[in-house]
């Protein structure tokens, strides 16, 4: 089996699973207990916090944790839009959001609330004169991801945080894919999503990033005993997050090694790929992280391709809608046809991704086609 689906989820790194081990077994105290063990625990989460925290530049404090992007996308879509409903009831989004994006802001509909749904341009990326067009009044939050998990596009963070912070509007980023991918600048950010998983940490813990200054909260979704300031209550998983926070801290560490490597992997499969012409590029990559490649099949299905290639871990669209059979709403969503879209696969590659496996790929394509 070759791997080449690193947008979906990552193995945990040998360093990230060597770090948590000990929580598993002799560190298992309670962090919010006031004995020993649970003052040890707790010592570890606030390691964890600080180093997540600087991943994206932020205070430690403004660390929410989380059991994943999932969560945090929920967490900052429904707990902000409950907590300030006095100024208004109206959302602005894009159509290529992640599920956990979308299907929240459908659920608020169904409460009362009013969503835009913005369609991107042919290229994925937003167009900031409809974003502009479509604010009001009562617009309590705009949602726009940074990496888009099918195509890699990435959006101007700074020009829309720009425009949401000049009307007073909460602006919200789903950054799961980002993390030792590219950077982030949280200015005039006020929530950011993330999450363990897609930098080669432990499922099942993420976090949500509130700005403090000026002073952000959100309406909790689960109650309990208080934990994380009173917006996330349960017990703290201390090996999970103490996991995240070394996933983290690799991934921002070796950021810049792992841009060239992806970028030399990405540039040479394109240089191959290039000589078939049955094969269509589905994204632009002056603006596309170098991991992620989307591309089309002129004369057979994606189904078929991956069908009669189960060595190769691949997928054709988002791990949380993808079916097998259901064309990407994504790439509907840039203007492909029913059928571009079911012809069309992800590659993504990874930390461990090798020329070798890039080149088992590309015989595989060539045979297929």
């Amino acid at each position: 089996m070759i791997y080449l689906d690193y947008a979906a989820t990552t193995p945990v790194d040998e360093r990230v699973a060597e770090k948590m081990l000990p929580f598993l077994t002799s560190v298992f105290g309670n962090p919010a207990s006031t004995h020993a063990f649970g003052q040890k625990a707790k010592a570890a989460v606030d390691v964890a916090r600080r180093e997540v925290a600087a991943a994206i530049g932020a205070d430690p404090a403004e660390i929410i944790w989380t059991s994943g992007a999932t969560e945090s996308n929920n967490l900052a879509i429904r707990g902000s839009a409950e907590l300030y409903v006095s100024k208004g009831k109206h959302i602005v989004t894009m159509k290529t959001e992640h599920p956990s994006v979308l299907e929240t802001c459908q659920q608020l509909e169904k409460e009362g609330w009013t969503v835009t749904y913005l369609a991107p341009q042919k290229n994925g990326l937003i167009d900031l004169e409809n974003l502009k067009q479509s604010l009001r009044d009562d617009t309590v939050l705009v949602s726009v991801m940074q990496v888009n998990n099918e195509t890699g596009v990435i959006q101007p963070l700074e020009k829309i945080a720009e425009i949401t912070a000049a009307k007073n509007i909460l602006f919200h980023v789903d950054a799961a894919q980002s993390i030792g991918k590219l950077a982030l600048d949280i200015k005039n950010i006020d929530l950011i999503s993330l999450c363990a998983h897609k930098s080669y940490g432990p499922k099942g813990i993420g976090a949500l990033y509130i700005r403090r200054k000026p002073r952000v909260r959100v309406a909790p979704q689960i109650y309990g005993g208080g934990q994380e300031q009173g917006m996330r209550s349960g017990t703290l998983a201390t090996h999970q997050m103490v996991g995240m926070g070394e996933a983290f801290m690799i991934a921002h560490r070796e950021l810049q090694e792992e841009q060239k490597r992806m970028c030399t992997l990405r540039d040479y499969f394109l240089t191959e790929i290039a000589k078939n012409k049955s094969i269509t590029l589905n994204n632009n990559f002056d603006h596309v992280v170098p991991s992620i490649i989307n591309l089309r099949f002129s004369i057979i299905t994606a189904e078929a391709f991956m069908k009669s290639n189960p060595e190769l871990a691949i997928s054709s669209g988002s791990a949380c809608q993808s079916k097998g059979i259901e064309p990407s709403y994504v790439l509907r969503a840039m203007g492909l046809s029913v059928d571009e879209a079911k012809n069309s696969v992800r590659i993504s590659f990874g930390r461990f991704s090798t020329k070798r496996d890039v080149e088992t790929l590309l015989q595989a394509l060539s045979a297929a086609i």
